[in-house]
């Protein structure tokens, strides 16, 4: 069990940004480290070589000045004080034969460099090298440079002061490192298991969230972070899927119910043409009355599915020139006869020439849907009036009647699938012609908004883009 939570721990996001954030910090530390420790180096090198140069040039004037055997009692004088482990000389003739030196019994793997003798000759003031003595562990720094025209000086330093130095830099900033790394390391759990948690919560929310309930949503912290939006963002397409499963839940009722009533008829002809049928004719009857209900119920579900269809984009709407005045004027002569019929009077006012870019078919089914819905709800001795205008880059068509209203609460659904008002219910259709108009007018960038008043009528506005 304890194996398994390290191994899953190990493929989450928290453990790998906390690796990343570990790797960086110990590469950076590692370039830290060789920066100082090079600078540190460099410092004491320098220092050393100083200080060989001055002791050189010491020796030079004691030379210059007293001689060669001046020079050597004080050298050894030098050396002394110094102390044998910490200082040597030799002097050197050309030829790199020694004639005098310090005691060398600590120094004596440490030889004469033929090169630097030679660069020495060839006119280098200070030659400077490295070398290992005692087994390698101990180093000691040397310089060579000439005292005149006949001896050749040879000053080595010990380098175990620097040495010491630079393993306490060592020691020291190993440990400094280990520390910070596991600081590092915790900081970098802690700061991504925080920035992970808004990650968790939507993690969570979304595992609690099943077909029944919906109503859960992610808490935003109000951080204004990448989190805060992401979460934003999960909620809102919660809110989406919600509304869906909503209508889709309220579409099936709807067409259980809608589609009841035409199976029942069909049901009830056919019982009662087989129980009480005296001769052809009556069956002649079912059989047509049989076709009708099936037509209705054809073109209902050939309307849903063109509203379906047009709300998930699968329809191509195919953007040509149309001339939207045209289009108002042919769905007027379309359902003039049947306003006058009913006694009602269907006229069309303003008709500005408007050049649109849309399907003319879709546009020609919103404009008679328009028209339809206002002729069927508008009672005799009522009036329908169609107006079309241009304003900027957007044209109006306003299809407005005189006719029984909406109420104010039902008004937000009459664009819904199947959806009758209670004052609707008593005429023909079955709630999905303004459904469609508003897929239509979705699908060419455009909205259809209502305004309405029971009693006093409904005024309904399409209102598009002239340009696609």
């Amino acid at each position: 069990m304890f194996f398994e939570r390290i191994n899953n721990l190990r493929h989450t996001l928290a453990f790998r940004l906390t690796v990343w954030y570990s790797a960086i910090f110990v590469v950076s530390a590692g370039i830290t480290f060789a920066i100082f420790y090079f600078a540190i180096q460099t410092v004491l090198r320098q220092r050393i070589d100083e200080e060989l140069r001055i002791q050189s040039n010491e020796f030079a004037a004691t030379y210059a000045l007293q001689g060669a055997e001046f020079l050597k009692r004080s050298a050894m004088l030098q050396a002394q004080a110094a102390g044998e482990k910490k200082m040597f000389f030799r002097l050197l003739y050309p030829s790199g034969v020694v004639f005098s030196s310090s005691n060398m019994s600590y120094w004596k793997e440490i030889g004469i460099d033929r090169q630097a003798v030679e660069a020495v000759l060839r006119g280098s003031r200070h030659v400077f090298s490295t070398h290992a003595a005692d087994g390698g562990g101990l180093k000691v720094r040397i310089i060579y440079t000439s005292l005149g025209t006949s001896i050749i000086l040879q000053l080595g330093y010990s380098l175990e002061n620097e040495t010491r130095t630079l393993q306490a830099f060592n020691k020291i900033f190993t440990l400094t490192m280990s520390v910070m790394l596991g600081l590092a390391v915790a900081v970098g759990w802690f700061m991504a298991r925080r920035a992970m948690s808004g990650i968790a919560s939507l993690t969570r929310t979304a595992q609690q969230i099943s077909e029944s309930d919906l109503d859960t949503r992610v808490p935003v912290r109000h951080q204004h972070d990448e989190i805060d939006r992401l979460a934003i963002t999960f909620n809102q397409m919660l809110d989406r899927i919600q509304k869906l499963i909503s209508g889709i839940r309220q579409m099936n009722d709807n067409i259980a119910h809608d589609l009841r009533s035409p199976i029942t008829r069909i049901r009830g002809l056919a019982e009662v043409t087989l129980t009480n049928a005296g001769d052809m004719q009556e069956y002649v009857q079912m059989a047509a009355n049989t076709v009708e209900e099936c037509d209705r119920l054809l073109s209902m579900i050939n309307t849903m599915l063109t509203i379906s269809r047009t709300e998930s984009g699968a329809v191509d709407v195919r953007s040509t020139p149309v001339a939207f005045c045209t289009v108002v004027r042919e769905a007027q002569a379309l359902f003039l006869p049947l306003a006058e019929d009913k006694g009602v009077q269907l006229v069309v006012g303003a008709c500005e020439p408007a050049q649109v870019y849309g399907d003319r078919a879709m546009l020609q089914r919103l404009v008679a849907n328009l028209i339809d819905n206002a002729v069927k709800y508008t009672g005799k001795g009522g009036r329908i009036a169609v107006d079309l205008k241009t304003g900027g880059h957007h044209v109006c068509l306003t299809v407005s009647d005189t006719g029984i209203g909406i109420a104010a609460q039902d008004q937000p659904r009459v664009f819904d699938r199947f959806f009758r008002s209670d004052q609707s219910r008593s005429q023909g259709g079955a709630g999905l012609g303004l459904s469609l108009a508003r897929a239509i007018a979705q699908a060419h960038g455009g909205e259809i908004t209502l305004r309405s008043a029971p009693g006093k009528g409904s005024s309904f506005t399409f209102r598009m883009p002239l340009e696609p």
